[in-house]
């Protein structure tokens, strides 16, 4: 089919015009923009199928805007995180939430997943592991409201949920999962990785004293996108090179003394970084858009109806609530809510969908409960945080009764 170059450009407008407002309304009512996002392609999708247009979605759009949208906001949430002795204690909490969580949620899904699709317990795993993971993508814009220590747990445990989901996802697609070379070479990469990081922040944040002009932003995320490319390719956890990137960038000022702050100019980086963080929160706010919207408009509505899909997607959503909330409780002893409804499952989980090896796929997983988790717990984290500010507000009101 042939499409009208204006009639393309007009559409395309339109639909960030859309999104745009999207954000106000979910800033006023908390109701998160993808979820609104992923609504309007559903409905897009059926207006498109009544009038008999057909618009395939290609896979590989899909997910090279994953990715390019998992970078961004990434980087976005690591660029507000400030690192101080203040919030040592939930970094710490927030790695140990994700790790623990994402290990003991993938292990009780594909339990589920054997249960109810009869999968083995092997073949299972990648499907899993991909609806274990928080999604950043979602989770980050979606909590800007929040006080600061709630905004800034869940900004660092969605951001190391990607980055051991994906870890651990590399280590299920292996051959032999309890092998000594296996395990070894996940400790390994993890190791190899830490170095990358640290290497390559420090040769893009000396690649700033040289920078001229005002052609710099593409330029590092071109950079951070290489390597994190990459370091993809050698199936490392490159997610984490990014978020180190990010934290350091925004750190690094204070540290900068002496012969650091002749190389590497502190006010160099304060300039590079507002810099960054205007044209990431822009770049990441553009493929957001689309990338949600072709996905909800490559939803099958028919295969999320089939009793098959809906069971097993409501044990794996009440399988998920469960462990979160046994964990917040008695092992992190942290705040409960609305940290309990903030686990969606979005971006991430379709780019590892798309990424499990043809010899690990099977037909009888099927590609409605995907959708289906991903609408469930984007819906719980919709009501979650509705809820908490209704119940913030109530409180608020009760206090100025008091002092009245």
């Amino acid at each position: 089919m042939i499409f009208d170059t204006y009639y393309v450009l007009i559409a395309l407008s339109v639909l960030v015009i859309i999104s745009y407002f999207f954000n106000i309304i979910a800033d006023r009512l908390k109701i998160p923009s993808v979820i609104l996002l992923i609504v309007s392609g559903i409905l897009f999708k059926i207006g498109a199928d009544f009038i008999q247009f057909d618009f395939p979605v290609s896979r590989t759009v899909l997910e090279i805007l994953g990715v390019m949208g998992l970078i961004l906001i990434v980087l976005e949430g690591s660029l507000d995180l400030k690192i101080t002795t203040d919030k040592r204690q939930i970094i710490k909490r927030s790695l140990l939430a994700a790790t623990l969580m994402l290990f003991s949620t993938t292990v009780a899904i594909a339990l589920i997943l054997g249960y109810t699709l009869d999968m083995s317990f092997k073949q299972s795993l990648p499907y899993a592991v991909a609806m274990g993971v928080i999604s950043s993508a979602i989770a980050i814009p979606s909590v800007n409201k929040l006080e600061p220590n709630k905004k800034d747990f869940i900004i660092y445990e969605s951001s190391f949920s990607d980055i051991i989901g994906i870890m651990l996802f590399n280590y299920v697609i292996s051959e032999e999962l309890l092998s000594i070379l296996t395990v070894g070479t996940f400790f390994g990469n993890l190791a190899l990785i830490s170095l990358i990081s640290v290497v390559c922040t420090v040769l893009v944040l000396l690649l700033f004293k040289y920078l001229k002009g005002h052609i710099k932003v593409f330029l590092i995320l071109s950079i951070l996108i290489l390597v994190y490319s990459l370091s993809k390719q050698l199936h490392l956890p490159s997610l984490f090179f990014i978020l180190v990137f990010g934290l350091v960038l925004n750190n690094a000022e204070p540290y900068l003394q002496g012969w650091l702050k002749k190389y590497l100019q502190p006010e160099k980086l304060l300039e590079v970084n507002i810099e960054l963080k205007t044209m990431t929160a822009e770049l990441a706010f553009l493929i957001r858009t689309f990338f949600f919207l072709l996905f909800g408009f490559s939803i099958d509505i028919s295969l999320i109806v089939l009793e098959p899909v809906m069971l097993t997607g409501s044990l794996v959503i009440l399988m998920i609530l469960i462990i979160r909330y046994l964990f917040l409780r008695f092992i992190s002893k942290t705040n409960i809510f609305p940290e309990l409804f903030i686990a969606p499952r979005g971006l991430i989980t379709i780019i590892l969908f798309y990424s499990i090896p043809s010899h690990l796929t099977t037909d009888k997983f099927n590609e409605g409960v995907l959708s289906f988790v991903i609408l469930g717990s984007g819906l719980i984290m919709m009501f979650g945080l509705i809820f908490s500010k209704k119940n913030v507000n109530s409180e608020n009101e009760l206090e100025s009764e008091h002092v009245l």
